[in-house]
């Protein structure tokens, strides 16, 4: 007989990080159940499918009006299974609804099969079309539970597949909110659908015969994703983790600099892939610069009351990684000058904390933190800080902070990053037309932009007859290798002087004609 135990484990319940307080209920799906969904998506991707261009960009426009107008219940549940502050939650619906208008505008035109050039074989016509994938696997992480999940969502669907929606197991009530809306807004309930779990169900999904898997989430479940796929080579795109830096030039607006490093580096306590994780700046204006952070941090309110700036990490163990993070660092030698400790209470909450007197033997310079921490290190010019910013295994985002432009152009040039910003920071992945993605632990492909939507359909070359020809110059013929042909290609396509073309071209329509 099952015992309580046993029933209990195959349920996920989704918690508030502030009270305790259930959220929602939800099954932990297995790979039966996982294969099922695929199933039923592939039906509704058939039907998808034929729709025009146009007819499903108006189905995204009806998604985006319906997340307009339910902004607010949407932020209030994203707040209760992530204790962020209302407003960081109702800005992700204001993310999601800005992406989904640059889908809308955008993919009609994108997505139009283009001519191709055909070179010497002037008979030909030839054109690349755009096919749908088929069904696409998203699994969408907890920090941006509602943006990263109707990204990873909406853009597949305006390529044409359907989706398969594996949501963390923290945000499973937030996934359910995304299946509701796609249904919805495109007017077919399987078109997009929610396999709710732990990682077992994330693994099932790979294996449930998905023809792609967009990952967003840390580099190390990265690694078991991509190998995972591997074994049925099933593409993948995957967004990871970052370790972003932060280089502040001697001509920088000091004032202004330590704003935003305050503000990029606790924003979503922290919780952000493109947070600022390390500040390297230099060695005339260090001193100005920490005494400005500081001072611009202790202004920073961490609670759960409605004028708080930030909210409560997500569950205990990110805390017990922030606060790791903090003692090794001190331990080797980092001094704490604002914050560094938990906050006693309820929730997950983590002071706002400034670390001074780091180097790259600390864990907190070089693995993701995660957290409401700052680390800032003196260089000695904009060459010593581009030497370490590079010398991490991440590179998603960088910011760049100098009055100089042509200063911030030659420093990006030498980031091996994804994305680059000139005196703020984060704010590259609210602008949709830009590609989001990084290099080395921080993933490859990209999301958002053109370059994210052709992620999503398979290129097919096309060629077709321009002339009814009898036979082609270049078939077999009998008691000739072709060599003729060869060299009047040679000479009219590349040769010296207009008198050789065109005798060339004269040679090459004799063999056509034969």
């Amino acid at each position: 007989m099952e015992t309580e135990g046993e029933r209990r484990r195959e349920r996920l319940s989704s918690r508030n990080p502030l009270t305790g307080d259930e959220v929602g209920d939800f099954p932990i799906m297995g790979p039966e159940e996982v294969r099922g969904l695929v199933d039923t998506a592939r039906a509704a991707q058939a039907e998808w499918s034929r729709r025009s261009l146009e007819e499903r960009a108006a189905a995204l426009d009806r998604v985006r009006r319906l997340t307009a107008e339910r902004s607010e219940e949407i932020a209030r549940v994203i707040r209760a299974e992530t204790g962020k502050v209302l407003g960081e939650a109702l800005f992700e619906t204001v993310v999601a609804c800005d992406y989904l208008d640059y889908l809308t505008r955008t993919a009609p035109k994108a997505l139009l099969a283009r001519r191709a050039g055909t070179g010497w074989l002037s008979h030909r016509r030839a054109r690349v079309v755009y096919d749908p994938f088929g069904v696409v696997g998203a699994i969408t992480p907890w920090n941006y539970p509602f943006t990263i999940s109707m990204s990873s969502v909406g853009t597949p669907v305006a390529a044409g597949n359907a989706v398969v929606l594996k949501p963390s197991e923290y945000t499973p009530a937030t996934g359910q909110l995304v299946i509701e809306l796609f249904a919805e807004g495109t007017g077919m309930e399987n078109l997009v659908v929610l396999a709710t779990g732990d990682g077992g169900t994330g693994e099932a999904l790979i294996e449930a015969g998905v023809d792609k898997i967009a990952f967003t989430g840390s580099a190390e479940t990265g690694k078991k994703v991509m190998a995972k796929a591997a074994g049925s080579l099933t593409p993948v795109v995957l967004e990871l983790g970052g370790k972003d830096a932060m280089i502040v030039c001697e001509d920088a607006d000091i004032e202004r600099a330590a704003r935003g490093a305050v503000w990029g580096a606790f924003y979503g306590c922290g919780q952000v892939c493109m947070s600022v994780e390390r500040a390297y700046v230099a060695d005339g204006v260090y001193n100005q610069f920490v005494e400005a952070v500081v001072a611009e941090a202790r202004r920073v309110r961490t609670s759960d009351e409605p004028e708080a700036m930030v909210g409560s990490l997500i569950a205990p163990f990110q805390l017990e990684k922030v606060e790791s993070q903090v003692r090794d660092a001190q331990t080797r030698g980092a001094r704490v000058l604002l914050g560094g400790r938990p906050i006693k209470g309820p929730g997950h909450f983590y002071e706002p904390t400034v670390v001074v007197d780091v180097d790259h033997g600390m864990d907190l310079m070089r693995e993701e933190t995660f957290g409401p921490v700052l680390p800032i290190m003196r260089v000695r010019d904009e060459k010593e800080a581009v030497q370490l910013a590079n010398d991490s295994p991440f590179g998603l985002d960088a910011s760049i902070w100098t009055r100089d432009p042509a200063r911030a152009r030659r420093i990006a040039g030498q980031l091996r990053v994804g994305s680059v910003v000139v005196n703020d920071h984060l704010i590259n992945y609210t602008i949709p037309d830009l590609p989001f993605g990084g290099v080395g632990h921080s993933g490859f492909g990209r999301v958002h932009g053109l370059e994210g939507l052709r992620e999503f359909v398979r290129p097919k070359a096309w060629v077709e007859d321009r002339l009814a020809l009898k036979r082609e110059p270049y078939w077999f013929e009998e008691g000739s290798s072709g060599e003729g042909l060869v060299r009047s290609l040679l000479k009219f396509r590349h040769g010296q002087g207009t008198l050789r073309r065109v005798g060339a071209a004269l040679g090459m329509l004799r063999g056509m004609k034969r």
